[in-house]
């Protein structure tokens, strides 16, 4: 399974973002291979947060179109739902601790926690410093450009 971090999520939704047509073919390739992807809450609430935000892009989504986008993301046949569970709970404070890590790391390593509890072994994103520093995950390169 393949972990979503919010940044595939963008690039996929996102038209103008740098990444768009490479994670859309990346997604596609996988589907096709038979790929299952985890989705949490935590990467639809920050999807939703920076895709309706001007200050991030020329043309932002209304809230609805968001909202929809997000909601059609929960209930595609190739995801799986994952929960954040108190076994992610302990695992992210065990890493803020292990790691040093400080407030701003805080919802990163609260989302690599829920993938890790989950069996994910592998993540999407562009941000691939939040989640390499717990050295359990392995990386899809076209989610990186």
């Amino acid at each position: 399974m393949i972990g979503l971090g919010a940044t595939t999520l963008i690039a996929h939704e996102v038209k103008e973002h740098p990444l768009h047509r490479t994670v859309r073919n990346g997604i596609r390739r996988c589907v096709a291979n038979g790929d299952r992807f985890g989705l949490s809450d935590q990467t639809l609430w920050e999807f939703l947060h920076i895709v309706t935000d001007a200050r991030r892009f020329s043309r932002p989504m209304e809230m609805p179109v968001a909202l929809e986008r997000a909601r059609r993301w929960s209930y595609v046949r190739e995801v799986t739902h994952l929960e954040t569970t108190r076994e992610s709970t302990e695992w992210t404070l065990k890493w803020m601790e292990e790691f040093r890590l400080g407030r701003k790391r805080i919802l990163d390593t609260a989302l690599a926690a829920t993938f890790h509890v989950h069996g994910v072994r592998r993540v999407a994103s562009a941000n691939v410093a939040d989640f390499r520093v717990f050295g359990v995950f392995d990386f899809e390169a076209w989610a990186q450009g």
